[in-house]
C-alpha cells in the first residue's frame, strides 16, 4: 500500500468519525427537545390536588340540589376556576342557574345566590327578583343571559296609571315554571338588579301587570 494512498484512506476514516460525532450529537439535541416537550404537556405528578365537587350526571338549569346530584374529586389545584365550591352543605336546596354535565366542576355562578346577582347586575348590593310576566309566551321565549327592560303596564283598579319603566337593562339568570292543573306550564323569571330597583320591580309586581322589553 503506497503511502498517498495510506494518507487519503486515513483522512477519509476520520472524516467518518467526524460525522458520526455530528449525528450523535444532532440525534441527542432531537431526543432532549421531544423529552422536555413530554415534559411541558404532562400533568406534574407532584402538584398539589384539591378535593372538589362535580357534578354526578347530567343536571338540568332549575334543578334544585339534593343527595345524589354532587360527588367529590380530586383535581389539580392550579388549575381550579375561582368561586370553586368545596363544601356540599352550602349547596343542598340551591337551585342551578345553568345546566351542568357529568364531571363538570360546580362554582358560585353555577347556583342561584349573591354572586350570581353581583355579576349579573354589576353590582355589589344585586338582588335577584322573581316575576310573572302578564304573557306567559313573552317568558317561553327568554333565556338566561338575556338582557332586558322591565316594564309595568297599566295599573287595575281604574288609576288610569300608565305603563312606566321599572328598571332598564334586568339580567335574566332563570326562566323555570311547573306544569299547572290545566297543563300548563306558568313561567317565573328571575332577574338580577340591584337592591333600589330590585325593589321596585317586587312592589310593582304585587299591583301590576309585568312585561320585559328585549334588548
Amino acid at each position: 500500500m503506497t503511502r498517498p494512498f495510506r494518507a487519503a484512506l486515513q483522512e477519509f476514516r476520520s472524516r467518518l468519525a467526524w460525522a458520526d460525532t455530528v449525528l450523535l450529537r444532532r440525534a441527542g439535541a432531537v431526543a432532549l427537545l421531544v423529552l422536555a416537550l413530554l415534559l411541558a404537556v404532562r400533568a406534574d405528578p407532584s402538584a398539589g390536588h384539591t378535593e372538589v365537587l362535580v357534578a354526578a350526571h347530567d343536571l338540568a338549569p332549575g334543578q334544585v340540589l339534593g343527595d345524589g346530584d354532587l360527588r367529590p374529586a380530586a383535581r389539580e389545584t392550579a388549575t381550579l376556576p375561582a368561586g370553586t365550591v368545596r363544601d356540599a352543605t352550602k349547596l343542598r336546596g340551591a337551585t342551578l342557574a345553568g345546566a351542568l354535565a357529568a364531571g363538570e366542576i360546580l362554582t358560585d355562578l353555577r347556583v342561584l345566590g349573591p354572586r350570581l346577582a353581583a355579576v349579573a347586575a354589576h353590582a355589589t348590593d344585586a338582588r335577584i327578583v322573581p316575576i310573572r310576566l302578564a304573557d306567559n309566551a313573552v317568558a317561553e321565549i327568554l333565556r338566561a343571559g338575556d338582557r332586558v327592560d322591565v316594564v309595568a303596564g297599566e295599573d287595575s283598579g281604574g288609576n288610569g296609571r300608565p305603563a312606566r319603566l321599572l328598571a332598564a337593562d334586568a339580567a335574566v339568570v332563570l326562566v323555570s315554571g311547573a306544569e299547572n292543573a290545566r297543563g300548563r306550564t306558568d313561567r317565573v323569571v328571575l332577574v338580577a338588579l340591584d337592591s333600589r330597583r330590585a325593589t321596585a320591580v317586587a312592589a310593582a309586581s304585587l299591583r301590576s301587570a309585568l312585561t320585559v322589553v328585549f334588548h
